[in-house]
């Protein structure tokens, strides 16, 4: 169920709304827009009837939404949302750039990264503290020490930080450094995860599972929000298919499809989504063109040595290239990337 109301509909009715919301054992969850309030109503299990409430002043009309995934509908949010990380606002007419190493693996290595891609129009730095890796001996992250490189990165170069969170074990600590919290492709549907990130409050980048259907995305997205969380961002990042002349297949159906079925803005990955660096920037250029949000790229000042995804690291010199050719795209499309 969705309540619609006024903008600018006094805070007693909002009240007196949520109170009967909650008076049935339902949750309430306030969502203001640009051109009107919504708010959304879960727990219930099927069709529900709230006597009242279009007598409540402010109130427009009371809409029975039919999809599982409720607050991430649009039918529930027809606007597009807009996540603010930092001043960073994903959603908007920007494709905003998230970009730096795979892993952390020295303070000299992530400095000089940061510094690279913000000259050269990043305007978030990612980089892994926490590695899920398939093999128990590959590298695993500097867990604190790399959270604590990535926070003076930040100090220094204004970028604010980008890192994944494997467990609730580690939320809080991880949620003390990071300004967007990614929760990763084997992590979709970890969902104490996904409801333990609900209540931080912190935006959230959630991440495809490998072989998740965007329906199947977007209810991981609704656990978050069921939370009170309503900072979330979806991202494409590659699907395991058949396919073997490439990491993974970058599924950009995706990108219109969410943008369709969902409010909440979309990136896309293509470092993941391909794993081979000279691939990386014609994949990026495509998905301004299907209509992301924004992109998040890995970056490496020595990708021979890297410790994690050497093969899919760009230098900051194909970096540099890749964002003047993607930026390209986003102006045909009346998007904007650099400036």
């Amino acid at each position: 169920m969705l309540v619609v109301m006024r903008k600018d509909s006094p805070q007693e009715s909002i009240d007196q709304v949520c109170e009967c919301i909650r008076d049935r054992g339902f949750a309430p969850h306030v969502m203001p827009g640009e051109v009107r309030l919504a708010i959304g109503v879960t727990g219930n299990k099927g069709f529900v009837a709230i006597d009242n409430l279009e007598g409540i002043e402010g109130v427009l009309e009371v809409i029975h939404v039919t999809s599982p995934h409720k607050l991430v509908s649009r039918e529930v949010h027809p606007e597009d949302s807009i996540v603010d990380v930092q001043g960073v606002k994903f959603g908007g007419p920007e494709v905003v750039v998230m970009a730096g190493p795979c892993a952390v693996e020295s303070r000299d290595q992530v400095m000089e990264v940061a510094r690279q891609v913000k000259r050269l129009g990043a305007k978030m730095l990612r980089g892994g503290a926490f590695k899920p890796r398939t093999s128990p001996y590959s590298f695993q992250g500097l867990k604190k020490e790399g959270l604590e490189i990535l926070a003076e990165a930040r100090k220094e170069t204004g970028l604010p930080v980008v890192t994944e969170v494997m467990g609730t074990d580690d939320l809080d600590l991880v949620a003390e450094y990071a300004d967007l919290l990614q929760i990763g492709a084997r992590n979709m549907q970890n969902f104490m995860l996904l409801e333990a990130a609900g209540k931080t409050r912190k935006p959230v980048l959630l991440k495809r599972g490998m072989s998740a259907t965007i329906k199947e995305l977007l209810l991981a997205a609704e656990y978050i929000m069921s939370q009170g969380n309503y900072e979330v961002i979806l991202c494409e990042r590659g699907i395991r298919t058949f396919e073997d002349s490439t990491r993974n297949t970058l599924d950009l159906n995706a990108v219109p499809m969410m943008k369709q079925f969902s409010h909440l803005p979309v990136v896309v990955d293509p470092s993941h989504g391909i794993g081979i660096w000279s691939k990386v920037t014609p994949m990026a250029r495509a998905a301004v063109a299907a209509g992301c949000d924004g992109l998040i790229v890995e970056v490496h000042n020595h990708p021979e040595k890297a410790l994690s995804d050497g093969a899919q690291s760009l230098t900051p010199k194909n970096f540099g290239l890749l964002m003047t050719s993607v930026d390209r795209v986003a102006a045909a499309v009346d998007r904007t990337l650099l400036g």
